[in-house]
């Protein structure tokens, strides 16, 4: 890790490239949702077997976070990207020949999703590597690209369909997905080689003082062999603890920030992805054409590109950026109003307006999502936070659009489902706007009592100089005090007693 980091020059080309990588990990689940009709129909399955393309995409795309997290602290973030935009293609291309929806499952949805985990996870981290003051402009610009490749891909993924079917499409999205290789290239190393030619030089001085001692009480043939052992079982044991601890610090659940954090964050996912999910196949539902009905998650898509850049420039801002994770709140609470009081637009019109709202709401999220995390924990421990995070939220993610699907499939209609989602993320919004109310207020009193230490150490010391004189004192007039004492010792023996 660079101890400064540059704050541009190569910066805004690794922004470019997490640009392209985000935006697929993020647009392509949505985007394939163009195709679910057509494949229920090929099928004959339900809108909630249907749903778990997406949602199986989704939660391995966050429940990989892990995984994502430690292969960045073992080789970097650039391999770790190519290799998943590698997955990503053999996915897509394996998901053109399958012949059931288990299969799709399988391809489509775990293997497609673990490429694209390992292309966001890492693309977020080298961010934070490469910017410092201008984090959040930099992290808006490269959230920015779930936007535009939702934008892009809506149509394309209509024309692709109507000219070469949902098979030939997937065969032409799975190339279009390589260029995330192309994308990691670009994330070039900082301050990776010094760090490991450190810890590899502390590794070999290890063993080499481990081998040392062994030898030496093997020559000095002492009965020390058993207290080495032990000594040696006890540092291995240690160094497996460190060695996972170094990959994903689990302390952070001792974090009160993080933990409001993740519980906020794990509410809100249920009902995140399902109105963007069901918004195509809604449209179509109520007798809008296809194109239309692509159309409107085009028009999210251009609201939500402008919303996200916005977003962190006004997060940046002097007035914004020391209580930025009330606007997060704000932002969670604003996108369920808007699912809330989407059952009241009955014809396109209203669709395009609620698409309009939805849109910043979205954009407004997805922009502060990384950042109020990274605000919380720090850069150093991101990293291991936004494993944790993602690997908690893959469980809300996977279920939120089949639950929507389900009360689709039982009450035939739509709005239940965005009712449902919209109340989840209001209560949300509202609990992370509490309880980070609450930490802000603690963060100050801690820092009020740590000041007040700082500055006045001249009492504590006076303090404790008193109580040792004290304790000299008696001490030295230990003979005259002694029946005293001897009182007091029968008195406590007493009450003891009763």
């Amino acid at each position: 890790r660079s101890p400064n980091p540059p704050d541009g020059g190569w910066g805004w080309a690794v922004v470019f490239g997490a640009f392209i990588s985000i935006g697929f990990a993020y647009a392509f689940p949505k985007g394939v949702a163009i195709f679910f009709k057509e494949i229920q129909d090929f099928f004959g399955t339900s809108y909630s077997e249907i749903a778990w393309v997406s949602s199986i995409m989704l939660a391995t795309t966050y429940g990989a976070g892990p995984i994502s997290s430690i292969l960045v602290n073992r080789y970097g973030s650039r391999p770790v990207v190519i290799f998943g935009g590698l997955l990503c293609g053999i996915g897509m291309v394996s998901g053109a020949f399958c012949t059931s929806i288990l299969q799709l499952y399988i391809c489509v949805g775990f293997v497609t999703g673990f490429g694209l985990a390992l292309n966001l996870q890492p693309s977020v981290i080298i961010i934070g590597k490469y910017f410092l003051k201008r984090r959040p402009i930099a992290n808006g610009l490269a959230m920015a690209g779930s936007p535009v490749m939702l934008c892009t891909l809506a149509p394309l993924n209509q024309f692709l369909f109507d000219n070469f079917g949902w098979r030939g499409s997937f065969l032409i999205l799975g190339a279009i997905l390589l260029n995330c290789c192309v994308a990691g290239a670009l994330f070039r190393p900082i301050g990776a080689a010094t760090a490991s030619v450190k810890t590899q030089a502390i590794e070999e001085g290890e063993a080499a003082l481990k081998e040392e001692v062994t030898k030496d009480a093997v020559e000095m043939s002492i009965p020390m062999n058993i207290p080495v052992e032990t000594k040696t079982e006890e540092e291995g044991g240690k160094d497996c603890c460190e060695k996972i601890n170094q990959y994903l610090d689990f302390s952070l659940f001792k974090h009160r920030g993080f933990l409001i954090y993740l519980i906020g964050n794990v509410l809100m996912f249920l009902g995140f992805f399902a109105p963007i999910v069901f918004l195509a196949p809604y449209a179509k539902h109520i007798g809008i054409d296809e194109y239309s009905a692509a159309f409107l998650l085009s028009i999210l898509a251009i609201v939500d590109m402008i919303a996200r850049p916005t977003t962190g420039i006004i997060a940046n801002s002097k007035w914004v950026r020391p209580r930025i994770q009330y606007f997060f709140s704000f932002s969670i609470a604003f996108n369920g109003t808007c699912h809330l009081l989407c059952p009241l637009a009955s014809g396109y019109t209203g669709l395009v307006v609620y698409s309009i709202f939805f849109g910043l709401a979205f954009g407004m999220v997805c922009a502060m999502l990384f950042e109020t995390l990274m605000d919380l924990v720090g850069a150093a421990r991101f990293t291991s936070a936004v494993g944790l995070v993602t690997i908690a939220e893959c469980c809300t993610i996977l279920l939120g659009p089949p639950i929507g699907g389900t009360l689709i499939d039982t009450f035939g209609d739509y709005k239940y489902m965005f009712i449902k989602c919209g109340a989840v993320m209001v209560l949300a919004g509202t609990f992370l706007f509490i309880m980070n109310y609450y930490n802000y207020r603690m963060l100050a009193k801690e820092e009020k009592e740590r000041k007040a230490k700082e500055e006045d150490p001249k009492s504590v010391r006076t303090e404790n100089e008193g109580s040792n004189n004290w304790n000299k004192e008696t001490a030295q007039d230990g003979p005259e005090l002694e029946p005293l004492r001897e009182e007091q010792e029968g008195l406590k023996k007493e009450v003891n007693g009763t």
